[in-house]
């Protein structure tokens, strides 16, 4: 399972921590386990209240599409954490100083063109952070929706917990979660006497 380490994600976190942007795109993945496509798809009004709050449940008109087409989908959603909703905060507040639109239909994350950032955009920003905080091993972005859930996994030890948050169908998708990840191997390994 492709999963960043605890040190990975401080590393990531760390180097672009003076780009508003990016750390707000890298944490809101890190802390919804939101798929990239979902993520892009957020609208300013999609995380805040009209108030300028966050909001706790987020209501996801984009997502992940199981089944047959006709089939009628229940609605999904993601939660953010008062961390999350900061992040989300301070990312509007820079985007209203910058002139950016940050009235409810206008895209969370914005392009150097001001347009709606793309997949590819953000899959080429992820990988460039990823050299600059000096991985070993480059991921692809689908890793931070596989970091969330192994993270929420790992808080709770409960596989229902990590299933509603990962938004799964079947328990099987979300087991993949519950196998040990590098960190919890070197945690173990530290603890043997030699």
């Amino acid at each position: 399972m492709k999963c960043l380490t605890r040190r990975e994600v401080g590393l990531l976190l760390g180097a672009c921590a003076a780009v508003v942007r990016e750390r707000a795109i890298f944490g809101v993945a890190l802390g919804t386990g939101l798929r990239c496509h979902e993520l892009l798809a957020l609208d300013v009004g999609d995380v805040l209240h009209a108030s300028g709050a966050p909001r706790a449940i987020v209501e996801l008109r984009t997502f992940k599409r199981t089944g047959h087409r006709s089939a009628q989908v229940a609605p999904q959603v993601a939660f953010l954490s008062p961390a999350v909703g900061l992040l989300v905060g301070a990312l509007c507040a820079h985007k209203a100083r910058r002139g950016e639109p940050v009235e409810p239909s206008a895209p969370l994350f914005l392009s150097r063109h001001r347009r709606r950032l793309s997949t590819r955009e953000a899959r080429y920003l992820f990988r460039r952070w990823q050299q600059r905080a000096g991985f070993e091993r480059i991921f692809g972005f689908h890793a931070l929706r596989h970091t969330a859930c192994t993270n929420v996994y790992r808080a709770t030890k409960d596989i229902r917990v990590t299933q509603r948050f990962a938004r799964h169908a079947s328990i099987l998708s979300t087991a993949i979660y519950t196998h040990p990840t590098e960190d919890d191997v070197l945690e173990a390994v530290a603890l043997i006497p030699c």
